[in-house]
């Protein structure tokens, strides 16, 4: 066995570096972070070369005592801890003591400080880890730091740095986030000489977004604010419409500290579950104040991972603070037309054979091709305006009030006659079921509302046998009718008010699975008949198919199993809320009016007034927008009455 040795302390500070320093932007984020425990108001950052060749980071906080300059970049020297109990009620960025000391330890460093107190800064250079200039200088009151040459003593390491471009993207995401995170302090950042963007430090963290995020991604925005067993929430999620095709917008910060938590993704994306389309992901800046007794940041040298005693907890807080903002964020998106620029490559109209056939339609053409307008058609129709009392139910606990004494499907199957139709009353409270994890917790309960004002509304009628239009006070509204009509049919099942009846098959049907889905299928029998299908063991990883739910009736028996077992099987661990809510979606889908049906005018009208009286039906289960509004006056600027 080789000989034991004692690493030389050069070797030492070098291994110990490359746990904190794996980049320059290690070495921006341990200084920034430096810069805000020092009470800064203003933090300037420079690069130049990606961060590689020079780094500063200029504050106006409280400085370094001059005595104190030199113990600054000892290993383990801090002013943020003094013993072992310290550490279960840390508040502060850093506090480890091993910032200064890894970054001198392998890049040239100059340091200009000075306190409030003092008549003349500190001038304290190092190089190394060797002291190389420590006397007097005149200079501002906070401090500065100049890093520069990064890795000159490691060349094993500097020749794994990434191009410029990237190391300055690197140091560019994470100022972003410490800046948002901190709106009250003013901060700017300099690149390759450069103003990448400057915060007003006014402490409103819309304006931090806006400044770093810019003007498009700030609109997108709601707000979110929240509190749940002493956690306390607040910042911007997006809305559903504004899904992303990755999460590399989605920031959570603890305490003020930008952290990466499994826990905290996964709570977010259940809030967006059938209010976002598939394959993109919500964008969020959310902040959490957690007290400190339950997170441990020191998990990761770079304390970017966190770890809590009570994940639920957390999950809960934060899944319940982003579906109350989402289901507040009621007002549909408005159009705005933009004037068409001319094609000058294009003959003008009057040289076009086609537009020599084009007349105005008598309106005798109009009732014979649009049914819907008929002298007798109502025209006015009144629903209560908002009705905001939001409480969850488990999935255990479901309502059958839709479901006759005869065991008939009646809110399915006059969706839009009379008194079975599915506009919800004022004296009726909405109902909203959570995914299994986070069933029985409830939202805030609100006080009991006013009576509703009533909003009248007129059908104008229906383009393209799928659009709606419809005039509401001094808007116009479009409301896409299968889109509509799917959310309505889904939440009517997920609250349990149209309970599936099982429709028997004239002819069986044998559907062969994989074992694995056959196991699932056969295990979860009575999640099968609640569902409304019936089917039996035909043979050997075979089931025979005799009844299906329904409202599906004309669809294929076979796609349908295989899918509810693939569901059953993709959501092993806890199938009943998924394998629910996936179901629901596709029957929604199957049952619901589909573009290009015939719609009576009555049902028109049902349907708009259903989506008016629920907030909830703002988007399809897809995540598609349900209806878009346009405004009497951007009408108007279209026809030059206004301008």
């Amino acid at each position: 066995m080789p000989k034991v040795r004692v690493l030389s302390k050069e070797t030492a500070e070098l291994i110990a570096a490359g746990e904190v320093i794996e980049r320059p932007s290690s070495i921006v984020k341990e200084l920034v972070e430096n810069s805000i425990d020092s009470g800064a108001g203003s933090i300037t950052v420079e690069i130049k070369n990606g961060g590689v060749s020079y780094i500063r980071v200029t504050d106006n906080g409280c400085g370094i005592e001059y005595e104190d300059v030199p113990t600054a970049f000892l290993r383990h020297a801090t002013s943020k801890i003094r013993d072992k109990d310290d550490l279960n009620s840390i508040m502060t960025l850093g506090f480890r003591g091993e910032a200064l000391a890894s970054i001198c330890a392998v890049a040239k460093v100059d340091v200009l400080t000075k306190t409030a107190g003092d008549q003349f800064g500190t001038h304290f250079s190092i190089a190394g880890g060797e002291q190389a200039e420590y006397d007097q200088c005149g200079c501002p009151e906070g401090t500065t730091i100049i890093v520069r040459d990064i890795f000159y003593n490691v060349p094993a390491r500097l020749k794994f740095l990434k191009k410029d471009v990237s190391e300055g993207n690197a140091i560019a995401s994470m100022v972003d986030k410490i800046a948002v995170s901190h709106p009250e302090i003013a901060f700017k950042f300099i690149r390759d000489n450069k103003q990448e963007f400057i915060t007003p430090g006014d402490g409103e963290l819309y304006s931090s977004v806006y400044s770093v995020f810019g003007k498009q991604f700030a609109a997108s925005m709601i707000p979110v604010d929240y509190e749940l067993n002493g956690i306390r929430i607040d910042g911007f999620t997006v809305k559903p419409l504004f899904g992303r095709p990755n999460r590399s917008m989605q920031h959570f910060f603890i305490n003020g500290r930008y952290v990466k938590s499994p826990v905290c993704t996964h709570s977010l994306e259940h809030a967006y579950m059938n209010s976002i389309m598939e394959g993109k992901f919500p964008s969020c800046v959310i902040r959490m104040a957690i007290p400190p007794s339950i997170i441990d940041v020191n998990v990761h040298p770079a304390k970017i991972e966190v770890r809590f005693t009570d994940e639920r907890v957390i999950a809960d807080s934060i899944y319940f603070a982003v579906k109350n903002a989402i289901l507040l964020d009621t007002e549909p998106a408005e159009i705005t037309i933009k004037p068409a620029k001319p094609d000058y490559t294009k003959p003008l109209a009057e040289e076009r054979p086609e537009y020599a056939q084009m007349k105005m339609p008598q309106e005798a053409q109009i009732r014979e091709v649009h049914p819907a307008y008929r002298d007798d058609m109502p025209v006015q129709t009144a629903v209560p305006a908002k009705h905001t009392d939001l409480y969850h139910q488990d999935y255990q606990s479901r309502s059958v009030s839709g479901t006759s004494q005869t065991g008939e499907d009646n809110s399915l199957k006059n969706t839009f006659d009379g008194e079975n139709s599915p506009a919800i009353k004022p004296d009726m409270g909405f109902k909203y079921i959570t995914e299994a994890s986070f069933a029985r917790k409830e939202v805030r309960a609100e006080p009991a509302p006013e009576p509703p004002e009533e909003i009248y509304f007129r059908v104008i009628g229906e383009a393209f046998k799928n659009y709606i239009i419809a005039e509401i006070d001094s808007d116009v509204i479009f409301v896409d009718k299968h889109a509509a009509h799917e959310r309505i049919l889904f939440e009517k099942l997920r609250a349990g008010s149209s309970k599936l009846i099982c429709q028997m098959l004239l002819a069986p049907c044998e559907v062969l699975l994989d074992f694995d889905e056959f196991n699932a299928l056969i295990n979860n029998t009575d999640l099968v008949h609640e569902l409304g299908f019936d089917i039996e063991i035909s043979g050997n990883s075979k089931v025979c198919v005799t009844g299906i739910p329904g409202i599906l009736d004309g669809c294929d028996p076979a796609d349908l199993v295989i899918e509810l077992a693939k569901n059953i099987c993709d959501n092993k661990n806890d199938p009943m809320p998924e394998i629910l809510d996936n179901m629901y979606h596709t029957f929604a889908c199957k049952a619901a009016i589909k573009a290009n049906d015939i719609t009576s005018p009555a049902e028109l009208a049902e349907i708009v007034k259903t989506i008016l009286s629920d907030e909830r039906i703002r988007y399809c289960p897809h995540g598609r927008p349900v209806m878009f509004k346009l405004s009497k006056r951007e009408l108007e600027k279209q026809f030059k009455r206004v301008l």
